[in-house]
């Protein structure tokens, strides 16, 4: 039986190196206690944000000591992420929680005390030069003023975040480290232990009966505990409906949307789009069906590739070729980091036992991002490799263009760069294809792209959406309720050619983001914006690729909406989504036109 290797049989050349943020966890406890006797320096401006320089004071050192609390949690939690049996790590990531409650509750006071000021002299203060790094902060306190409350409830909601990720943090360890797998059988007749890093790989075989026993095993694992699993997410849910009442929204989505500064109308252009385009999914669907010589596909048939002659396996090293290439078109300078961070040690590359699942990218100001994988050599294992490159890619330009208080970006915009980088691999590799198989192969893979991250996410974003609306109608978030939405969702999306077998009504009950509420629609807003970003990277010249390394460097300096129209995208219009939609239905007239 294949094992899962622990963490010190990984060599050290495919661990990242998190000593640019603290040199030891002797260091991270130095500045844990000296960030700890620095908190109480901001009781020194609480009732006295009434004038220009107690106002400026204030906020540099706010910035001061969030960066250096960043810098602790990052660390603390990636030491955890790399594994979570590990106690001592544990321990730290509750200590810098802790100190975060601590944090929250001794800044409570700054946001209510400026919303309190009148909104011209905050308006005013943001185009004095000496505010400069702050003038996009004021300018949305002002946006955010009536919803923002009083000095003393802003305290008490601080407070509220000593437990309100319990849900999140409960579900991760749980998905990490509790939930049970039965070992299934590969091609060769082996048993594997399973895993939900081995369940990708074995979905993408070509035989049957291992898809079959892999899907069984994995929902399996969660049926079993689906009443538990069940009640985290329903406090999940009503825990977003509580902070939206506290906070005077008429529900959850309007909160998340209005928090970034997102107009509803991007989210109705997207809804409206996915569902007119569904026909493209359902028609891509029915070729599958007819290509794998099935009657109709059952949900662990979709992600094999369909093309049984040619398969796309690499070595990490491998990999790390083909993304450099695929990137070139984005400049010299723009290449020169991606090279640092594969040769560097910005990236952990494989699984071990204990190891969150999935992939990220992470950092913090002070120093570079971070890239976690769990690399198995697929071909959604490079693609990847590019989008999480893409994140990093994101924050680094952003931290090197930005003071730390626009830096950080809106969530909104946060996949736009990553799926950028995945269209111009598929495009890349598309282009110096001569395999008529591998050609098949790749088209595929670029439908399947549209199929999980537009339709599928959009999929996942409807679904919240019906979750949530049973709290804020004060309708129990039952078990039977969520499986119930989930599976009609499914069957709307995947249309007459594919059996929605009875697992899938628990999907929902495997999937982390659901505790990140209404994320997940930002993927398939994210792939909208990227298709017109990289056709246009791809087709022009230096205006845009200047305009995309604009939007790259703009951090969160203005509203997301605004900053992708930097790039030459307007979500606020259809064309962006008219030319995703295209875009796939292009691409299946091609594929149906290959021989």
């Amino acid at each position: 039986m294949e094992q899962v290797k622990l963490r010190n049989q990984i060599e050290d050349k495919y661990k990242w190196d998190l000593t640019p943020m603290f040199a030891s966890d002797e260091k991270w406890q130095e500045e844990f206690d000296a960030l700890s006797a620095k908190l109480p320096m901001l009781d020194e401006y609480a009732g006295r944000l009434d004038c220009e320089e107690n106002i400026l004071a204030c906020l540099k050192l706010s910035d001061e000591l969030s960066a250096s609390y960043g810098e602790l949690y990052v660390y603390a939690y990636q030491r955890r992420d790399e594994d979570a049996g590990v106690a001592k790590y544990c321990a730290m990531c509750d200590k810098i929680d802790a100190l975060g409650v601590k944090f929250g509750e001794k800044s409570a006071y700054i946001t209510p005390e400026l919303t309190a000021l009148d909104g011209e002299f905050l308006l005013a203060l943001s185009r004095k030069e000496e505010f400069a790094d702050y003038d996009y902060q004021l300018c949305e306190i002002v946006r955010r003023k009536q919803h923002t409350l009083s000095a003393a409830e802003e305290k008490l909601l601080a407070g509220v975040g000593l437990f309100s990720d319990g849900f999140h943090d409960a579900f991760n360890m749980f998905d990490s480290l509790d939930v049970k797998f039965k070992p299934v059988r590969d091609e060769d007749g082996r048993r594997v232990e399973m895993s939900l890093g081995v369940y990708s790989k074995l979905l993408a075989s070509s035989d049957r009966k291992v898809r079959k026993a892999a899907f069984n095993s994995m929902f399996a694992a969660y049926g079993d505990m689906l009443h538990t699993v069940g009640q985290l997410y329903a406090g999940n849910v009503k825990k977003d409906w509580f902070f939206a009442r506290a906070r005077k929204y008429p529900d959850c989505l309007t909160r998340a949307m209005s928090g970034e500064n997102v107009p509803r109308i991007v989210y109705d252009n997207l809804i409206k789009s996915v569902h007119g385009g569904l026909k493209y999914l359902h028609g891509y669907m029915g070729w599958r069906a007819e290509k794998m010589g099935l009657a109709k596909l059952h949900m662990y048939d979709l992600h094999v590739p369909v093309v049984s002659e040619y398969k796309l396996s690499v070595s990490y090293e491998e990999a790390c070729e083909i993304v450099k290439k695929a990137l070139a078109p984005l400049g010299e300078e723009y290449l020169s980091h991606i090279r640092e961070a594969m040769e560097n040690r910005w990236i952990d590359v494989y699984e071990n036992k204990g190891k969150r699942t999935g992939a990220y990218s992470w950092g913090t100001y002070r120093s570079h991002p971070y890239v976690l994988l769990n690399y198995n050599g697929t071909a959604h294992d490079v693609f990847t490799i590019a989008h999480e490159l893409g994140h990093s890619m994101h924050s680094y330009y952003s931290d090197k263009n930005q003071p730390s208080s626009k830096a950080q970006y809106e969530i909104f915009v946060a996949e736009v760069a990553s799926t950028v980088n995945e269209v111009l691999l598929l495009k890349y590799m598309l282009e110096h294809s001569r395999d008529e198989q591998e050609r098949e192969y790749l088209l595929t893979y670029y439908l399947d792209m549209f199929r999980t991250t537009l339709f599928r996410q959009t999929q996942f974003a409807e679904f919240e959406e019906k979750a949530h609306a049973l709290a804020e109608k004060d309708m129990p978030v039952t078990c039977d309720a969520l499986n119930e939405e989930y599976l009609k969702i499914n069957k709307l999306y995947y249309g007459k050619n594919v059996v929605s077998d009875k697992q899938i009504a628990w999907e929902w009950a495997r999937i982390p983001h659901f505790y990140r509420s209404f994320y997940v629609y930002k993927y398939a807003t994210g792939l909208t914006s990227a298709v017109s970003i990289a056709r246009g990277i791809l087709s022009g010249g230096e205006k845009e690729k200047k305009g995309y390394m604009k939007f790259l460097s703009a951090g969160g300096s203005m509203p997301p909406v605004e900053i992708l129209k930097l790039a030459g995208v307007d979500l606020t219009t259809e064309v962006p989504f008219e030319n995703a939609m295209r875009e796939m239905a292009d691409t299946l007239g091609l594929l149906k036109r290959e021989k």
